[in-house]
């Protein structure tokens, strides 16, 4: 058969190949895009009010407190930020599928450049222009679908783990392709960008001096003297991301050393998930060990030497050299989260960055495997290796989607967590929670002191307590466990929010004022507290507080729907005794003369009226009267929104602000009414 006809029937069934490939990835995360935000999307997406105005992003290259809105979890991630904020705007507000739409596309061009990096390094190790583009599409795919991959790709803010992965892999492709622009240093540039959206892409230049001095130089003087530009350059970028973390960022690790000395069991047990990923979690129970004697920590050391002198017997001839520095890029992308000691000595989505390296490895040597095999008398036949191939790609994406499914929302999440880490205060924690918002307050107080049990100074669980027994009207033990909260953290903001909400709902609201002053002020950027204060004031009737802190507000976060709806402050005396909040979220439409009673324009300011009378349902029912006379009244509709709003029924306010805004595509008020809906349905998710 011509040669050229050979390598048209090899072209048509690689094309054929990438398209069933891109088939299965879509299908295997098609169920995602709906899954909601989870854990630490609270505090750096849900309620941070700096990814809500697309005018921030300058901000977020010069000021890394705008990554989150809890001073301990603040560090410079400027491209992460930027991104959500941009999946803020896109969606016009928290709309998940939006934040997980940008992720994916981001996930789908990691892909892309693995496959040609994959294919790059394989031709490096061994010419061989039909083997290595099927094995580079298998790795990539294999990567794509594996289970352990979807921790990252579900977890909104650990999208940072995908900006340093896909910085590095398109480092090293820009690298390897351009070699004429090399003298440029635009091979940098991709991994400075992947370290902005987290340090730990500062591994680039290790990585680029191994794959060098394995595929490039035999050299090792001259590998390293070519890789020196890119130690420097991320070196030095290194270091000031380090100094723009604000001051109050801390890793969160009580004991150092002993969490160090766990991670050669952590690594073994994450490449042991790599063939085995049934027990994946979202939050693990393993707890940091010192002691020596202890078998898990023996077997992780042993582990390591075996790793290390595997990785010295593949580099030792060119064809293993893939195998060498895929298992060398396991363990340089593992060392800045096993040396820098974190609160978690294990985190699933931690894997996502290491197993790069680890697919290529694994799947390089079942190919030598193979072929060594082959050259005996009882080879495998190739359909048959296709099919195994494609079976364990099906069960990984089998796999994937159930992990996507557990995924879907808190409750099923966090129930995972209590199955699969039993030993986890926070998990039992987070599952009362999501109870607790069903109004299944005994099973969530069954919860909470389990893991009061474990988790006995954590002051989140404390604040949960009082949660819950306030809400069982058990006011003394509330206001116990609420004052616990404040003493183990008398710097944060939380206890005193929730603290503060109870005592507004109890009609203390004296005493939730002075709360919530403290609040603000120890946290100028938790906008839950502000929200609640201005409800405080208003109230109470304290117009002069109320603007003031409208002003300040607004002067923080000129976007902000929620003081936005509040400004201008009213300040005649007859508005001074109105529910301000409900005035100024309602239609500002007057009662004229001579309006008809049963016309369009005489329900709706009923409707009004209504409203500020705080009579919602009948409020609801004038608007509705007013429709059926005018279908296409946007004010009807609004009205109709902020009512639902007013009553919490976040879901129908949004539909209701929706048709107003369809209806008159620029009703500033009816979008800040969908907007407050959003923000609140986000907040009690």
């Amino acid at each position: 058969m011509p040669e050229n006809l050979l390598a048209s029937r090899f072209s048509k069934s690689l094309r054929a190949a990438f398209g069933a490939a891109l088939l299965l990835v879509l299908l295997t995360y098609a169920n995602h895009f709906e899954n909601g935000f989870h854990f630490d999307d609270g505090h750096s997406v849900v309620d941070n009010p700096w990814i809500r105005d697309i005018l921030n992003v300058p901000r977020f290259f010069v000021d890394g407190s705008t990554f989150s809105t809890l001073p301990p979890n603040r560090s410079y991630r400027p491209l992460v930020t930027t991104t959500l904020a941009f999946d803020y705007w896109m969606g016009h507000g928290l709309q998940p599928f939006w934040f997980h739409l940008s992720t994916f596309i981001l996930f789908l061009a990691q892909l892309s450049l693995m496959f040609v990096l994959f294919r790059r390094i394989l031709d490096r190790a061994r010419p061989d222009a039909e083997s290595n583009p099927w094995i580079a599409l298998f790795a990539t795919t294999l990567y794509a679908v594996h289970p352990a991959t979807a921790e990252t790709v579900n977890y909104v803010i650990q999208r940072a783990d995908l900006h340093a992965a896909l910085g590095v892999v398109a480092g090293l492709v820009v690298y390897a392709l351009y070699p004429g622009a090399r003298r440029f240093g635009l091979y940098l540039i991709p991994a400075i960008l992947g370290l902005l959206g987290k340090q730990s892409a500062a591994v680039f230049p290790a990585l680029l001096f191994l794959y060098i001095w394995f595929f490039e130089e035999e050299s090792f003087p001259r590998a390293l003297k070519r890789s020196l530009p890119g130690f420097v350059t991320l070196g030095a970028a290194a270091l000031f991301s380090a100094k723009m973390n604000p001051a109050t960022f801390v890793t969160g690790a009580t004991q150092p050393w002993a969490y160090r000395l766990s991670q050669p069991a952590v690594l073994r047990d994450y490449f042991r998930k790599f063939f085995l990923p049934v027990d994946l979690t979202a939050d693990t129970d393993r707890v940091a060990s010192a002691s020596l004697a202890n078998p898990d920590l023996i077997t992780g050391f042993i582990f390591l030497a075996l790793f290390c002198l595997a990785i010295w017997w593949a580099m030792r001839t060119r064809e293993r050299r893939p195998i060498a520095f895929g298992l060398a890029w396991f363990l340089i992308a593992s060392l800045p989260t096993s040396l820098i000691a974190l609160a978690e000595v294990e985190n699933d989505h931690r894997m996502f960055f290491p197993f790069v390296g680890v697919t290529l490895a694994i799947c390089q040597g079942v190919a030598l495997l193979l072929e060594y095999q082959a050259s005996g008398r009882r080879a495998i036949p190739r359909p048959v290796i296709a099919a195994g191939c494609c079976a364990l790609l099906i069960v990984f994406a089998l796999g994937t989607r159930e992990r996507n499914r557990v995924w879907r929302t808190d409750e099923s999440l966090w129930k995972d967590v209590t199955v699969k880490s039993p030993k986890n205060g926070r998990g039992l924690m987070n599952y009362g929670l999501t109870k607790m918002e069903k109004g299944d307050y005994a099973t969530a107080q069954e919860f909470f002191e389990r893991a009061a049990v474990l988790n006995p100074t954590y002051y989140i669980l404390e604040t949960n307590l009082g949660i819950v027994y306030g809400a069982t009207r058990q006011a003394v033990r509330a206001e116990a466990h609420f004052a616990r909260a404040m003493q183990l953290a008398p710097t944060e903001v939380i206890p005193r929010y929730f603290y503060s909400r109870w005592l507004h709902d109890s009609q203390r609201l004296a005493e939730a004022e002075a709360q919530l002053e403290a609040a603000v002020e120890l946290n100028p950027d938790y906008i839950p507290a502000r929200h609640l204060l201005m409800k405080v004031y208003t109230e109470l009737g304290d117009d002069a507080k109320l603007r003031l802190q409208v002003q300040q507000t607004l002067a923080r976060f000129p976007a902000d729907p929620v003081a936005g709806s509040y400004h201008p402050i009213p300040s005649s005396p007859a508005a001074a005794n109105q529910p301000r909040a409900n005035q100024l979220r309602a239609n500002q439409t007057p009662n004229p003369v001579g309006i008809a009673p049963e016309s369009p324009e005489g329900y709706l300011n009923r409707s009004l009226l209504l409203y500020q009378a705080r009579q919602f349902p009948a409020c609801i029912e004038q608007a509705k009267q007013a429709l059926k006379l005018r279908p296409n009244y946007p004010e009807a509709w609004n009205n109709i929104a902020a009512a639902y709003n007013s009553m919490s029924e976040w879901d129908r306010g949004i539909a209701a602000a929706d048709q107003a805004i369809r209806l008159r595509p620029d009703y500033q008020l009816a979008k800040n009414n969908r907007a407050w809906a959003v923000s609140q349905k986000a907040l009690h998710k």
